[in-house]
């Protein structure tokens, strides 16, 4: 009947700085803090147990530019910065270049040849309506997680995709023979034009 009783609920126990150095209270569990956050400050910052915000106005603008949240701004209704994961950096990669993607599709110039990648953007769903006609929805296995995923499971844009690797390959591939005869053919025609 030595069996611990398993605890319900959560156990917390608040990490407070330690009294002051009169008190004879140790602490047998060591903590270790970080030297300036939002809830715990140092001793240097309070003054009588309080923190009080510094007079100077260039550590007041720091404290508050350190405080406020990471956003695009008011007109932008204040959109965060999301985290940038793998999955996203992906996608926002191929949405760079989806002008090479499909040959019909012509898409306005935009900021492609910068290689960094937006800082600010909002990932979203798209839904469609009931009164669309069924051919031009997507199916369910259609539906893939991320824009990359989609891209590699279209059938037309791989089968576009092996042709222009096949072209470009055949035009840096050292070819044999017939590729100099070719070249010897055009430029014996130019030596006979300049020549008449």
């Amino acid at each position: 009947m030595g069996e611990k009783q398993p605890l319900i609920g959560l156990s917390w126990e608040p990490k407070l700085p330690p009294l002051s150095s009169s008190s004879k209270i140790s602490n047998t569990k060591s903590q270790v803090r970080p030297e300036s956050s939002g809830l715990w400050k140092p001793n240097s910052e309070l003054i009588d147990g309080l923190f009080v915000p510094p007079n100077d106005p260039r550590k007041v603008n720091k404290l508050q530019r350190s405080q406020a949240k990471d956003t695009l701004g008011k007109n932008w209704f204040d959109m965060p910065a999301p985290t940038m994961t793998p999955e996203l950096k992906k996608d926002l990669q191929l949405l760079k270049l989806r002008g090479a993607l499909d040959p019909k599709r012509h898409y306005k110039k935009g900021d492609s040849k910068s290689k960094t990648l937006p800082k600010y953007f909002q990932v979203g769903t798209v839904v469609e309506s009931s009164t669309d006609f069924f051919s031009g929805r997507l199916t369910k296995k259609e539906r893939k997680a991320t824009i990359a995923d989609e891209v590699l499971s279209d059938r037309t844009l791989t089968a576009y995709r092996k042709r222009k690797v096949r072209e470009i390959e055949e035009q840096n591939r050292p070819a044999g023979n017939e590729k100099w005869k070719i070249k010897g053919r055009q430029s014996r025609k130019r030596a006979k034009e300049r020549r008449h």
